[in-house]
């Protein structure tokens, strides 16, 4: 899979510095560049500094009241892929002694930023090498490891970690926090296991790559064309016969579910999401960060409910 934030349209790093940082830009579009954590937080608490929310979220489950997190990618309206990095977040990232980001080239703006901060001492998570994931042969990375709960549960731990060997006197707690998150992931995977088994070897159709770990984990196949995926994913306009063959999908009652990434909507998913509804076949809609008010197992659990409640109809 194409690296989504670095290939598709790239974070600008651009304009004058700012009062002696390099790199300003325009605000992530919800009225503030940042979202700090709203959990109470101790006078001493560690800094932590996370590409998204997603990440943001896992960061304060496991760090509670002992961490400061300040999540650069939070607007649920807001196209991932084309976030401008601003002056702020490297301010913040100059300051962290955490820093959470994806890696796979998702959020390259992250290690650009970090290096022109001239902070050497942070600790930096990188999912996608926490994931151990590689592309296949012959194909590229699917660097969307937030809907694989193996690799969560790997971060979670490499989350408690970093912490602990920033506040030792508190890294009891941070393991103790990893493991009550981990134990949450636990039935999701079995909700996942039990589409594998309720319906595997089904196929369905993804506008994106975003859930794709997800949708393997639950057995099912995904009929949609790559090109049209990838198009989409690179913010390309997909070719008229490759769009025709994705209609035919749903004209053709072909897949029994559409997962739809509603961040990065334009004319042709439209048409492909109108298609399905029209067949009658279920619309699936999902995001790349966290939507307002939910944290990540609340989120993930809607996502796989939703999953196989279209499946079941």
């Amino acid at each position: 899979m194409r690296a989504s934030l670095s290939r598709r349209s790239a974070p600008l790093i651009t304009g004058v510095c700012l009062i002696a940082l390099a790199g300003c830009g325009s605000s992530s579009g919800s009225g503030s560049d940042t979202d700090a954590s709203q959990t109470p937080v101790s006078s001493s608490a560690i800094p932590v500094v996370a590409s998204t929310n997603v990440y943001g979220d896992m960061a304060e489950q496991i760090g509670g009241a002992q961490v400061k997190v300040t999540s650069i990618i939070s607007n649920p309206d807001q196209d991932p892929h084309s976030y401008e990095a601003n002056s702020r977040n490297q301010l913040e990232l100059s300051k962290a002694k955490v820093v959470i980001e994806n890696g796979g080239g998702y959020d390259d703006f992250i290690d650009r930023m970090l290096n022109s901060s001239d902070n050497s001492s942070a600790e930096v998570i990188n999912a996608v090498k926490v994931s151990g994931k590689t592309a296949p042969s012959g194909g590229e990375l699917n660097e969307h490891v937030w809907y694989d709960f193996p690799t969560v549960a790997k971060l979670a731990d490499s989350i408690a970690a970093a912490l602990g060997k920033a506040d030792p006197d508190d890294a009891g707690t941070f393991t103790k926090n990893a493991n009550a998150f981990k134990a949450r992931l636990k039935p999701l995977q079995e909700k996942e296991a039990q589409i594998k088994t309720d319906h595997g070897g089904e196929e369905v159709a993804v506008t994106e790559p975003v859930p794709l770990y997800m949708i393997e984990a639950c057995g099912l196949k995904n009929a949609t064309p790559e090109e049209f995926s990838e198009a989409i994913e690179e913010g390309d306009d997909v070719s008229p016969r490759t769009l025709q063959a994705t209609l035919a999908l749903f004209t053709d009652n072909k897949v029994k579910a559409l997962i739809y990434n509603e961040q990065t909507s334009g004319p042709q998913t439209e048409k492909v999401e109108q298609a399905a509804k029209s067949a009658g076949i279920p619309v699936v809609p999902v995001t790349e960060t966290l939507p307002q008010g939910k944290d990540y197992i609340g989120w993930m659990t809607a996502n796989v409910d939703a999953l196989a409640s279209a499946l079941a109809k």
